[in-house]
């Protein structure tokens, strides 16, 4: 007995020394850490939000939220905020008058005496009192999102019934096209205050331009950078979502369910629960009933009320989630299958609808082929486009296609007029590249043989047409945003298909990892970032920031042949001369293409009219004036090809005028020779003389004059 005690003792003596200095550390760790304000910077413990109506609380990683009271509730009573804030005001005197111990001392006494609680700001106030009132007195927006007209309807409708039981003046409630808002974050981050926002949404199995909202919402959500709460300044929003239960039991509304609930997760109050209806059976009654008792609940003059204590469906299914390890195994098995992605263009689509309808085979779920009017002209002998005067391609010999149809910009300009999907990150099934190539090549050799026909053909062209030896990578959607596009590009090469591949500057990583193209385009549409919002309409929100990273990596990449691509619109960025030529500085491109718009008719989607559209002398003055401003940079630029009939001027770099004759088209037998040599190579190293017809300054402005030129005739001047 004696021994057992000399032992502990002796093993106490042992450990002593670093228990006592280890919970001397922990309890001024947990005293001056954990539970007093930093002397710059307030550390603020995390809480749980509820969003609107009290069922929105769980917890977003990252983002810095308000402080629970002492008595966990959401927020103390008006009394006890302005003891905090006298308090506060208390210890912030004390901290400024003072010197540094002193103050920290005194700011540290004066804080111990506040409940740690955020005040409201002047602007958190301000939200509050246009809050107040009936919900019927303030501005409502009527979301909808449709592509077959059916939503459309019912918002037309709710906002009729709205107006009429709730005595609105004209304008306050109005209706608003989700899909074809440029800026979400207007309406989503940067709300108005006091606004109402109701939605009548579908729901579609396939991909729609509703899923991009959708993602918008959870982006938004889980972005770091984004206040926890940016929509508590609205008044209320209501959603109604319509869908087909009888074919889509488990899809039922599924996307409205969504918006409900990333609604309330962004702060919203709900001012009435989600309604469903069924478009085969109870739609009309359904909405019609839901309309009725929406508009009772905003004609009550009571606040919407915020429950702190009501959990949200989904937090109460992570928590009954949790488990044991030793469950582990049987929620492996009892688990259901996740959910496969979608197809970007289904079949049964109304996308695959509007994009077949223009013309174009779409290929697996993602990709699509079409052949332009050049390759039309190009058969019959009336001429090429730009790029055989540029870069010796004839057009003939072009396939024009995109291995995905999605795109992460809603240009002003796109020819597409918003048909086409869009989205920020890949979420849909991915094809194989070699599915793909081989659905482009038969796609495009059906269209080429519907030309047989065609009055003018020239049989040797015809036949050549069927052997493509060059494939334009620009035809819609962002090519480079294919997650095997490397693969797609090195299957072209292995056929000797040249390949010109462009981008719009918003995938600053895909770009990085290109291998080498025969040519790499990027867009710039730009030069400014409020400029570049209006023109590009990007969905990124660090849209800019992307835009000048993809500058830096075409400047790095000096083994591939670069180009700017600049499109031309009247009123947005004609103007913008001096703020090119900083964006050639940054980039460094060996040529830069210089085009006016092409007008492709109005649509709900573009406000281009043909006033947007510059002349080709405007182009051309715009041209000299960016060289102008180049040379005053000290860069060795000047213009070297044109091609007045699509309106379009190429700069080079002065390094592809050699003896004294401009080398910028493609030697694509030597290209070819280098790629398969393994050895390291240059866009030098595979140039060939440009003719003299497409010289600046030529007779024959770029055009052939090998090929025919067909000029319309005039109408017939009316008789006097």
């Amino acid at each position: 007995m004696g021994s057992t005690a000399a032992n502990v003792l002796e093993t106490w003596h042992q450990i002593r020394v670093p228990l006592i200095v280890g919970g001397a550390a922990a309890w001024f760790y947990w005293k001056y850490c954990l539970y007093q304000p930093h002397p710059t910077v307030d550390r603020v413990p995390r809480r749980r939000y509820s969003g609107g109506g009290g069922s929105d609380d769980d917890d977003k990683p990252g983002r810095p939220e308000a402080a629970d009271s002492p008595a966990g509730s959401a927020a103390g009573s008006d009394d006890e905020r302005e003891t905090a804030g006298a308090d506060q005001e208390a210890a912030d005197d004390a901290t400024e008058i003072g010197g540094d111990g002193e103050a920290k001392t005194a700011g540290r006494k004066a804080a111990k005496r506040a409940p740690k609680v955020f005040r409201g700001s002047k602007a958190a106030k301000k939200a509050a009192a246009a809050k107040s009132g009936a919900l019927a007195d303030h501005n409502t927006v009527v979301f909808y999102s449709t592509l077959t007209g059916t939503s459309e309807r019912y918002a037309a409708q709710l906002q009729a019934e709205l107006g009429r039981q709730l005595g609105s003046p004209d304008g306050r409630i109005r209706l608003q096209n989700v899909d074809y808002v440029d800026d979400l974050d207007q309406y989503f981050l940067s709300c108005e205050a006091g606004a109402v926002y109701l939605f009548v949404v579908p729901s579609y199995v396939s991909e729609s331009p509703l899923d991009f909202f959708v993602e918008t919402l959870k982006e938004t959500y889980n972005d770091f950078r984004v206040d926890s709460r940016p929509l508590s300044k609205l008044a209320g929003f209501a959603v109604f979502g319509l869908g087909d239960h009888e074919s889509y039991p488990d899809e039922f509304c599924y996307q409205a369910k969504d918006i409900d609930k990333y609604m309330g997760k962004l702060g919203a109050p709900r001012a009435f629960p989600i309604g469903f209806g069924d478009v085969k059976t109870t739609a009309e009654s359904a909405f019609a009933d839901w309309t009725s008792h929406l508009a009772t609940a905003l004609r009550d003059p009571r606040p919407q009320v915020e429950l702190a204590d009501i959990a949200d469906s989904d937090d109460e299914a992570e928590a009954k989630d949790i488990m044991d390890v030793e469950d582990l195994g049987r929620s492996v098995k009892a688990a259901k299958p996740t959910a496969a992605p979608k197809e970007m263009v289904g079949r049964d689509s109304p996308t695959y609808a509007a994009l077949t309808k223009q013309g174009y085979t779409i290929v697996g779920s993602h990709s699509g082929v079409k052949i332009c009017r050049w390759t039309k002209s190009a058969l019959r002998g009336r001429g090429s486009c730009y790029k055989f005067a540029f870069y010796g391609i004839k057009s003939h010999l072009c396939m024009e296609t995109t291995p995905s149809l999605s795109c992460s910009s809603k240009c002003v300009f796109c020819w597409r007029h918003g048909t086409n999907p869009v989205g920020t990150t890949w979420r849909w099934q991915v094809d194989q590249p070699e599915v793909i190539l081989q659905g482009a090549l038969e796609g495009h050799y059906k269209k080429i043989k519907q030309m047989r026909g065609v009055p003018g053909v020239q049989a040797e062209r015809f036949t050549e047409a069927f052997t493509v030896r060059h494939c334009a990578l620009s035809l819609v959607g962002e090519p480079i945003f294919y997650p095997y596009i490397n693969e797609f590009v090195g299957m072209l090469h292995d056929r000797h298909i040249s390949s010109f591949l462009v981008c719009n500057a918003q995938h600053p990583d895909e770009l990085a990892r290109m291998n080498q193209v025969t040519q790499l385009y990027v867009s710039i549409d730009a030069s400014s970032k409020e400029s570049l919002k209006a023109v590009d309409r990007p969905l990124h929100r660090d849209f800019w920031e992307r835009f000048q990273r993809c500058l830096d990596i075409l400047r790095e990449k000096q083994s591939q042949r670069t180009v700017f691509r600049l499109t031309l619109v009247k009123g947005f960025n004609v103007d913008e001369v001096e703020g090119y030529a900083d964006l050639v500085a940054r980039g460094l491109p060996c040529f830069i293409e210089v085009k006016g718009v092409t007008y492709c008719g109005t649509s709900k989607s573009s406000p281009l009219t043909m006033q947007n559209v510059p002349f080709y002398e405007e182009v051309l003055e715009f041209v000299e004036a960016l060289t102008a401003a180049l040379k005053r940079r000290g860069m060795d630029y000047d213009i070297a090809a044109e091609h007045g009939h699509s309106c379009c001027v190429l700069i080079a770099h002065r390094r592809f005028f050699i003896d004294g004759e401009w080398h910028t088209h493609i030697d694509y037998a030597r290209f070819f020779e280098l790629l398969e040599s393994g050895a390291a190579f240059g866009p030098m190293d595979y140039t060939a003389p440009t003719p003299a017809f497409a010289q600046y300054g030529s007779a024959e402005k770029g055009f052939n004059p090998d090929d025919e030129r067909v000029v319309r005739k005039s109408k017939a001047a009316p008789s006097a």
